[in-house]
């Protein structure tokens, strides 16, 4: 079993910032990829932010200049760093990993969700 717990939602001002972060632990063989997506309520589910066993990144629009993915390899973990933040940024913010197991099969992992609100 993979299991990613979630931690750093919370409730900030616009403008302020938070720190997400995500610690994977299980069966874990590598980490081909993790990230962070969100869901506004009533909206669908959308890529956040991403970052590759590589290195390489990527990131919604919207959040470009304000928000950075990273990875701790060593801890199997992710952070976003939400930084300027807007009251449309408010959303359930959910980690996310793609993982090969010690089995050696691949399969995508979600967290329980992590409820960050930007309001005055």
């Amino acid at each position: 079993q993979v299991r990613l717990v979630e931690s750093g939602g919370g409730l900030v001002q616009p403008g302020g910032s938070l720190r997400l972060s995500c610690a994977a632990s299980g069966s874990i063989f590598s980490i081909n990829a993790m990230g962070w997506y969100r869901q506004a309520a009533g909206s669908q589910r959308e890529l956040v932010a991403g970052i590759r066993s590589g290195g390489s990144t990527n990131y919604l629009d919207s959040v470009k200049g304000r928000f950075t993915i990273s990875r701790d390899n060593a801890k199997n973990t992710v952070y976003l760093q939400m930084n300027s933040l807007k009251p449309e940024d408010t959303a359930v913010y959910y980690c996310t990993a793609e993982v090969t197991s010690t089995a050696r099969s691949v399969a995508n992992y979600w967290g329980q969700g992590t409820q960050v609100t930007v309001s005055s």
